[in-house]
Formats: C-alpha cells, structure tokens, sequence
C-alpha cells in the first residue's frame, strides 16, 4: 500500500499516489452532501439553507484541524525522504499532543458559544432553531476528524495514500444510510442529518486510528519518544501553525462570505448551499493532486532530489491544468442540470442564482488549480508561511470585492460570485514569481 516517491516513474508514482487522495475527499464530501441532497428534497428550503450555514461553519473551524495535520504530515514526509528516523518519531508525537489538545479545545469552547457563533453568521430568525439543533450535534465530533486526519496524513507521510481511503469509503457508505433512515423514514429532520454525519465521522476516526497503531510501527507512541527538545517542537509547531492558519484563513474568508450571502435572505443561501457543494465537488480532484504534490515534493526535497521535483512540476501544472479546463467546461454547460440534482425543479429562482454562481466561477477553475499546486510546492519546501500569504492575497481580494460589489444595487450576489476567479488570479501571479525569483535551488 505504499509508494516510494523518491524513486521511479515521476508521474505513475504521483498518480497511483494521488488517486486514492483524490477519491478519498471525494468521499468525504458524500458527508455533507447527503445532508444537502437528502435534506434539500425531503425538508425544504429552510432546512436547506440552515445546513448550508453551518456547512461553511465546520469547514471553517475543520480546517484549523485538518491545516494542522497537513503541515506536520508534510514535516513527518520531510524527514521520512531524507530517512531521519529520530527526527520523523519526535514530530510524529510532537503533533498529536499538540493538535489533539487543540482539537479538544476548539470543541469545548465551540459548543459553549454556538449561539454567539450563529447569531455572527447573521442567520435568519426563521431558521435560527433549526440551524442550533444542526450545528450542536455537528460540532461534538471535532475530536473524530482529528483522529481520521491525523492518521491519514501520517500515513500519507509514508506513502500510504490507500489506507485512509477505505476508511474513508466505508463511513460515506454509513453516512448515507443513515441520513435515509433518520431523516426520511424515523423524521428527526435536519439532527437526524447531523447524527448520520458524527456516527459516520466516529466511525472513520476511531477505526482509522486502531487500524493505524496496530499496522503501523512508526506510529506507536512510546514514553522514549515523548522526550524531545524545545527546537523539535517549535519546528513542529511552526509547520503545523502556518499550514493551519493558511487552511483556516481561506475557510474564514468563506465564511465572511457566507455572512454577505445571508444578508440577501434564504432564497439565495439556499442556491449559495448547493452551489458550493457542486462547486467543491467539481475542483476537489484539483486541491488532492495538489495535497499529493505537496508531499511528493517533501519527500524529494528531504533526499536532495532537486531535479525530480523540477520535473514533477512541470508536468504536474500540466495535468492539472488540463483537468481543471474539462471540468470548467462540465460545470458551465450543466450548471442547471446539476441544481436540479439537489434542488426540486420548482424551485426556480434558487436554480438560476445557483447556476449563475457556477457559470460565473466555474469558468476559471484553472485558476485555483495552479493556486492549490503552488500551495503544495511551499508546504513540500518546508516554507508554508508563503502558502499563508497566498492565501491572504486570494481571500484579502475576494472578501474586499465581495463586500463592496454587493452593495452595488444593480450587481448584488453577483458581485460575490465575480470576485472569487479575480482572487485566484491574483495569488497565482505573486506565487509563481516568487517562485521563480527565489526559490533556484528547487525550479
């Protein structure tokens, strides 16, 4: 189940690598868009559009975690490709102390302020009840998508991109099943899709993290490993830190986002829910490759194999490049067909503002390919605080354009949708000249 990425075919290596990543969050989108689909036909458009507040929620404070697990994963990588044993043990217990404190923190503080938390999202008074009842039962399972994306990312460390997603397959599989059984046929309405969605993260989590100790020696803690010294931690901290403020500030831009789209009422939250999950769905293959990139490049530049990575860039801006090209054209053709997967047929206007989203976004997803490749390159280099600030030249402009648009009465929810692209651009331009300015050791 593993790959060497040190060695071999350069682009056999990544995509067999790849692969399993990309359908593994994939997967893991079938989570909240079982909750959409299911909860979209069978509850409405208020319970829709509640769920699709406390999707950007949870993606938001999910991203701090899952940040963390990134950047200590591509840290573990690092020092795996250059086989420094000590080095790669003291990080791997260094990051689960500390993001599993973190992780139990963030839990604890955020059920005891979800009313604050809603009422900063503006959600509407209609669907304030329903958007609470979601959101308590979503956020007790923090501490399960730490345990999933510890290990996954550990594993992935070691070249092992296969294990997680079984785990991975078979919650999504639960995670269904369970929304058809609480929400259609016992009708607990939008808590049974939040309780389908914690069972089936418990699931993962937990089976991940026995399957993980018990297969795999390098993640065994022992008392011996817990003895490190103040430089191991701060490095740790310090790549862990980056990746997840770089993950979080993306997802708190989104989130800023979602408090200009609540303001234009349910009608266009409604549409801005489904089209996001399509829109995530759509560029997801994008941000794994890249997530994989990332690691190929840590592995490679622990061993001092500069030219490898050289050539793995080139081709690896080519492919997906390519890939995001056919999906952009997909997604612009059918943009109403694939409102109307998740969304009743006579729920007009939510299917025209929807498909106005995705046609004006989807168009330039080329963009954010190149964004999450150069993202990946930062992390792989042991520079993740340049990820950051990619992220704030993306987010700075998309949230800044989204807020001054909107307010243009003739633009409105439009002038949210056009500033994405106009960020993606921006950030891609200051990447790749940084890249080629001071990075020639490497390209």
């Amino acid at each position: 189940m593993k790959c060497d990425l040190t060695s071999g075919n350069i682009m056999k290596t990544i995509l067999l690598f790849a692969g399993p990543m990309i359908a593994g969050n994939l997967l893991q989108q079938a989570y909240n868009i079982a909750d959409t689909l299911i909860v979209g036909r069978f509850l409405g458009g208020d319970a829709l559009a509640a769920v699709g507040s406390t999707y950007t929620l949870t993606t938001f404070l999910y991203s701090i975690i899952i940040g963390m697990c990134m950047g200590s994963g591509a840290l573990v990588s690092y020092y795996f490709g250059g086989n420094n044993l000590k080095k790669q043990k003291v990080s791997i217990v260094a990051a689960f102390i500390l993001i599993g404190i973190i992780s139990l923190a963030a839990e604890i503080i955020t059920l005891g302020s979800v009313n604050e938390i809603i009422g900063l999202l503006k959600t509407p008074s209609e669907i304030m009840e329903l958007t609470e009842d979601y959101v308590r039962i979503i956020l007790s399972g923090i501490v399960f998508t730490f345990l999933y994306n510890y290990y996954a990312y550990m594993l992935r460390a070691f070249g092992n991109s296969v294990t997680p997603l079984i785990f991975l397959g078979v919650a999504s599989v639960i995670n269904i099943a369970l929304d058809v059984i609480f929400v259609v046929y016992l009708d607990l309405g939008v808590k049974g899709a939040a309780y389908a969605t914690l069972l089936a993260q418990a699931v993962s989590g937990v089976g991940l993290a026995i399957h993980s100790l018990i297969n795999e020696s390098n993640l065994r803690i022992k008392l011996s490993d817990i003895h490190f010294k103040r430089d191991d931690i701060i490095e740790t901290f310090r790549m862990s830190f980056a990746a997840s403020v770089q993950q979080s500030v993306m997802n708190f831009g989104i989130l800023m986002i979602q408090g200009i789209v609540n303001s234009f009422g349910t009608t266009v939250m409604a549409a801005f829910t489904v089209a996001v999950k399509i829109d995530t769905l759509a560029y997801m293959p994008a941000q794994e490759f890249g997530n994989a990139f990332s690691l190929f490049v840590s592995q490679n530049y622990g061993a001092n194999k500069y030219g490898r990575i050289r050539e793995c860039i080139r081709k690896s801006f080519w492919i997906s490049g390519i890939f995001c090209a056919v999906v952009s054209a997909v997604v612009v053709i059918f943009s109403k067909n694939l409102m109307r997967v998740f969304v009743n047929a006579q729920e007009i206007e939510i299917i025209q503002i929807g498909a106005e989203y995705l046609v004006t976004e989807g168009a330039f997803y080329v963009g954010i390919g190149i964004l999450f490749l150069l993202y990946g390159y930062y992390r792989g280099i042991n520079r993740p605080e340049m990820s950051l600030i990619l992220t704030v030249i993306s987010l700075g402009t998309r949230v800044a354009l989204a807020y001054f648009l909107s307010r243009i009465e003739f633009i409105r929810e439009y002038g949210i949708w056009i500033a994405i692209p106009i960020g993606w651009f921006l950030a891609d331009v200051a990447g790749l000249i940084y890249m080629r300015i001071c990075n020639k050791k490497v390209v």
